[in-house]
């Protein structure tokens, strides 16, 4: 770890403006003469060589430069990793007061905490630290206790993943992960379980989403698509929905919905299957549900793809509608980051147009307040979900 700003290499940009975002792409700076490792905290200077900012360069990833600060008197070391971690923690626990609803919260996210390349979840006693920059990895030690300060006695578990650590140049090692945990909600109760694939198994993001739903849900029938752990349809139960189906691909997570229905002693009738099989079925049924959601998992990462994503996104909610009855609630969501707001709300429109039917768009929310947005890294607000009443 540096000593002083007066010690750290230097890397200048191409350009003599500031950058305007945290990331700087390879493309836009100057490649250094020496050898820097991955993750070296460095100064970024313009073309004329003032002063940008201070951040990690890392020479084999796309990503070169993530701008940490740009005053020139903050030195990044274990103290001022420190003092950002308290600085979220104070956001969530202090003016947002997430300790009265749930004790399933993100502590750090990312640009938005100013801690580019590190996320961190929390879920009941148990943090879960993710590493996107080999930068973040270098400081782990210092991450962990600063954690450890503000939440005593937790379990970390520490993971990235392999194509990160791969663009990045850092080996994160698989760890033992911990046991299930039950977190609550809203007063009620779910299963996370960190590692075990499907990230945890509870995905917080959509914990006011999901209460929105429930309430819009009342004395309805609802079909919960894409359904996850099945966090849609037991608030739905929870709060007075008539009855509740949830369906997904992955029996694994599908026990885990089960077991959190039984946890809160609801009624949701659980079902293995593709969603577009599924769909056409209960539609040549004739079934017709009042409150649909759809909830798929990040359909691309590559903007290549980006068309093919947008075109199934559009078969999805064309077939959603057909199975939702005139006047009926639909929740649509997207978590692919590449898919921007626009984008969705115009392929909601041609599905409009397409089935004939009218929608209105009732709300057009994202993630938790505990997921903040950096004005100059509209990237991070990669949820969309878009509460519509369908005539």
């Amino acid at each position: 770890m540096p000593d002083s700003p007066a010690a750290l290499p230097a890397i200048q940009l191409k350009s003599d403006r500031a950058p305007g975002h945290p990331w700087v792409w390879s493309a836009q700076v100057v490649k250094p003469e020496t050898r820097l490792p991955p993750g070296s905290v460095v100064d970024v200077l313009d073309a004329k060589g003032r002063f940008v900012g201070r951040g990690f360069w890392n020479g084999h990833a796309r990503i070169a430069l993530r701008l940490l600060t740009q005053h020139a008197n903050e030195i990044i070391d274990a103290n001022w990793i420190a003092a950002r971690i308290d600085r979220a923690v104070r956001l969530r626990r202090e003016l947002l007061d997430l300790d009265r609803d749930t004790d399933a919260w993100r502590v750090v996210h990312s640009e938005g905490d100013g801690l580019s390349g590190l996320v961190v979840d929390r879920y009941a006693d148990v943090l879960v630290v993710e590493y996107f920059a080999a930068g973040m990895w270098k400081f782990r030690d210092a991450i962990h206790a600063a954690l450890l300060t503000q939440f005593p006695g937790a379990r970390i578990y520490r993971f990235a993943e392999a194509h990160v650590q791969k663009q990045e140049s850092f080996d994160c090692r698989a760890e033992e992960p911990p046991a299930p945990v039950a977190v609550h909600e809203f007063g009620l109760t779910f299963h996370a379980a960190p590692g075990a694939g499907h990230k945890t198994g509870f995905f917080a993001d959509q914990r006011d989403n999901r209460r929105r739903f429930a309430q819009l849900a009342r004395g309805r029938r609802v079909l919960d698509l894409c359904c996850n752990a099945g966090g849609f349809a037991v608030h739905a139960r929870a709060h007075g929905a008539q009855a509740a189906i949830g369906v997904d691909m992955d029996a694994g997570i599908l026990d885990i919905a089960r077991a959190n229905a039984q946890a809160n002693r609801v009624a949701v009738d659980f079902q293995q299957a593709d969603i577009f099989d599924w769909l056409r079925a209960a539609v040549a049924r004739g079934e017709r549900y009042d409150a649909v959601v759809l909830d798929p998992a990040k359909l691309t990462r590559d903007r290549s793809k980006l068309h093919d994503a947008l075109k199934k996104y559009f078969a999805m909610n064309r077939l959603a509608l057909d199975a939702l009855a005139s006047g009926g609630i639909l929740l649509t969501c997207s978590c692919t980051g590449l898919v921007t707001t626009a984008d969705f709300l115009e392929m909601l429109r041609r599905v409009a147009l397409n089935a004939g039917r009218g929608i209105q768009i009732l709300g057009v929310h994202g993630a938790g307040p505990d997921h903040p947005v950096r004005t100059d890294v509209p990237e991070s607000r990669y949820l969309k979900a878009v509460f519509c009443r369908v005539e």
